[in-house]
């Protein structure tokens, strides 16, 4: 392995899209929501431990979330674990890795990684990751890795590669054209009829001199605020806690790589899901009966139901469910959610947590 390769693991968010199950204290990166026998970001971790040197991962979350980093990565160093007092989405997160890399090393080329995918084909999946590392390391480009679309799918960010449909076909990197941030059905038909469009995986490779010019020229107010803190000396946590609280809250897609002109994409075609809720979940991975259900627990009575998805803490308990079609029935021991499947609907119920009343199911 290359010693001046690096890896940076975000996992900062606390959106509870899994809810019952994942909690603001305890989001879905520290869960095994798939039934893996692993969290995602342990499972994340233990992917790029065979594309880059051990001591080269390091992982972003917030300050609230450094324990769950221990406790899953034990073997972490302490260097490794950078902690951010606020989260403000991803370019405040890459600006600060990529400082502290850029300390270290200057000779770093980063790839950056969320912490909560689901990678199968994973033997591509490290060719990929390789690929985009190594090209990122001999030209000054920003890569970014784009999944073939299966579908007109409208939770995922879309980007447009320049050479038309020839060039999306093609297994060598190619330059970007645009980025579209979850399009329309209408116009998520449109792009992957095209054949010109790649999903947007959110997995990127850059030289970390590189990433930081971009930030420099695009996000200034961004970098300024970061790089003005002193991580040498004894302040610097009231320094960074300030740094953070004049940053804007802003993507690294929207802030740089919408605008950069150094943007490039490398087709990784290996099995990729970002699961961010519990209808993706059951589309995407899990395994269905006959009738389409799916269900953990060890026992289940279904009676004309259809493509329900049943989680429950409590294997040992029987689930009688009849006359459901596209519902979920999540069960923990202090809430028990029952709803339909849809996206939207799940999104517009879970709301009412916000009420007051209802913090400590949060």
């Amino acid at each position: 392995m290359n010693d001046n390769h690096y890896c940076v693991i975000m996992a900062g968010g606390s959106a509870n899209h899994f809810w019952p199950i994942s909690r603001e204290s305890r989001p879905k990166q520290f869960l095994d929501i798939a039934s893996t026998g692993k969290s995602f970001i342990r499972m994340t971790y233990d992917r790029f431990c065979r594309i880059v040197p051990q001591e080269n991962i390091l992982v972003v979350t917030l300050e609230k979330f450094g324990e769950l980093v221990r406790e899953q990565i034990p073997e972490l160093p302490q260097a490794n674990l950078l902690l951010e007092p606020y989260s403000r989405n991803t370019a405040p997160c890459i600006a600060f890795s990529a400082l502290d890399i850029l300390r270290r090393n200057p000779e770093a080329t980063i790839v950056v990684t969320p912490a909560d995918h689901i990678i199968t084909e994973e033997t591509s999946f490290i060719k990929a990751t390789e690929e985009i590392i190594e090209y990122a390391e001999k030209y000054d480009v920003l890569m970014t890795m784009g999944i073939p679309p299966t579908g007109p799918d409208t939770g995922y960010g879309y980007i447009q590669v320049t050479g038309g449909k020839a060039a999306a076909q093609s297994d060598k990197p190619v330059k970007v054209k645009t980025f579209t941030e979850k399009p329309d059905k209408t116009l998520a038909e449109v792009f992957c009829k095209s054949g010109e469009f790649f999903w947007n995986s959110g997995i990127f490779a850059w030289k970390a001199s590189v990433i930081i010019e971009e930030l420099e020229k695009y996000l200034p107010d961004v970098m300024s605020a970061i790089k003005g803190v002193d991580f040498d000396g004894h302040e610097w946590r009231i320094q960074l806690q300030k740094a953070y609280s004049d940053c804007p809250k802003i993507s690294i897609d929207y802030g740089v790589m919408e605008k950069t002109d150094r943007a490039w994409l490398y087709p990784g075609k290996f099995g990729w899901s970002d699961i961010d809720s519990w209808n993706s979940l059951f589309k995407a991975v899990l395994v269905k009966d006959e009738k389409g259900n799916v269900s953990n627990a060890d026992k289940n009575l279904f009676n004309e139901d259809s493509d329900n998805l049943v989680i429950t803490e409590n294997k040992r308990k029987v689930y009688a469910i009849k006359g459901l079609k596209d519902f979920l029935v999540i069960d923990t021991d202090d809430a028990l959610l029952i709803c339909p499947r849809d996206d939207k609907q799940f999104k517009e119920f879970i709301a009412g947590l916000g009420m007051p009343g209802y913090e400590e199911f949060r």
